[in-house]
């Protein structure tokens, strides 16, 4: 399966070193279950309380073209918040 890998964090206060932790954490998971990573998507300083988020944004240009059949995130929270109410 080709995947890809979707890493954010949501501010100045976090570092770059947390999306670096997260692809780590996206690659073991792949390696382990037999997944390609074909592109990597990231986004520094940006909430996942919205969809305005530029990498976030071409990820789902990509998906309509079938680069690849999923997205590995690290944590849902990366992803979205949106829909994480709870």
């Amino acid at each position: 399966m080709k995947a890809a890998a979707y890493c954010r964090f949501s501010s100045d206060n976090q570092r770059e070193e947390s999306i670096d932790a997260q692809l780590r954490a996206i690659k073991e998971y792949a390696e382990k279950n037999n997944i390609e990573i074909v592109k990597i998507y990231a986004d520094e300083a940006k909430s996942a309380t919205t969809d305005d988020r530029p990498q976030f944004l071409q990820m789902i240009k990509d998906s309509e073209i079938g680069i690849f059949e999923a997205v590995i995130v690290h944590k849902l929270d990366r992803f979205a918040k949106r829909y994480m109410r709870f």
